[in-house]
């Protein structure tokens, strides 16, 4: 019976199978590291340019992603796609000699878009829905939506950190599939209006606390092309002035 379950004598059914699962496993964690590599390699320096140590796995071959409602092709990993979301002459200097340190504003970080209040050129284009509409709309176009909880911070006057008031919350910016509010319009009492991201602004019994900037930053705030849809890149300035103010104007 010592031959039963064997096929030479020496490699049973048991030991191709956990030899097999760990050749799959290896390959798969090959394969997924690899994906992730297809933004964000080869791997930089601070100064730009290619960093020596770029790690086991070596960067995929290009891969082109077919985009939906006539967007234009996107070939992952290339050059021309790192530039695109690349900043030059930021406003900031080194701090010490060696890499991974961190830098410092030398302007104003607030209105530089460096430091907590950074930002990255993501697409200058508005997201969609699967149906190929604006994600991110006003309720004021939208009959059927309405605030069925909480506070209408419509009509409401809007409170800055330095207790002044700026203006006035005059409509309010919603994800149509995600049915959520992303952000407040305020009508501002120097003239325009802005938005205000829902997340760092509190609805108070009489006023709208605008928690993370002063007066004198809301008439700064980045401003938004279209009346009836937002950006991604838009998007990205107005979250990372707002945030930028919880270190900066606090």
């Amino acid at each position: 019976m010592d031959g039963v379950g064997l096929f030479d004598g020496h490699i049973d059914l048991a030991l191709i199978a956990i030899w097999s699962f760990w050749l799959f496993f290896a390959l798969l964690i090959y394969y997924l590291q690899t994906e992730n590599m297809r933004e964000g390699y080869p791997l930089e320096k601070e100064d730009g340019s290619v960093a020596p140590n770029q790690g086991l796995f070596p960067v995929p071959a290009p891969k082109t992603i077919k985009m939906p409602f006539g967007k234009a092709d996107v070939v992952l990993p290339s050059a021309e796609n790192e530039e695109a979301h690349r900043r030059h002459d930021l406003a900031l200097a080194r701090t010490a000699l060696s890499e991974g340190f961190p830098h410092k504003p030398v302007g104003d970080p607030m209105l530089d878009g460096v430091g907590p209040a950074s930002w990255v050129p993501r697409s200058d284009t508005v997201e969609l829905t699967g149906e190929g509409h604006a994600k991110v709309q006003p309720m004021s176009a939208h009959e059927h939506f309405f605030v069925s909880a909480g506070r209408d911070p419509r009509g409401m006057p809007v409170v800055c950190n330095d207790d002044l008031v700026v203006g006035q919350v005059v409509d309010i910016w919603i994800d149509v599939p995600e049915q959520m509010i992303r952000y407040l319009e305020i009508e501002l009492e120097t003239g325009g209006r802005c938005l205000a991201p829902m997340q760092l602004v509190r609805v108070r019994t009489r006023y709208v606390d605008v928690r993370t900037l002063d007066s004198t930053r809301m008439a700064q705030v980045p401003k938004i092309a279209a009346s009836d849809r937002i950006t991604l890149l838009e998007e990205e300035k107005l979250v990372a002035f707002y945030g930028g103010g919880e270190l900066y104007c606090r």
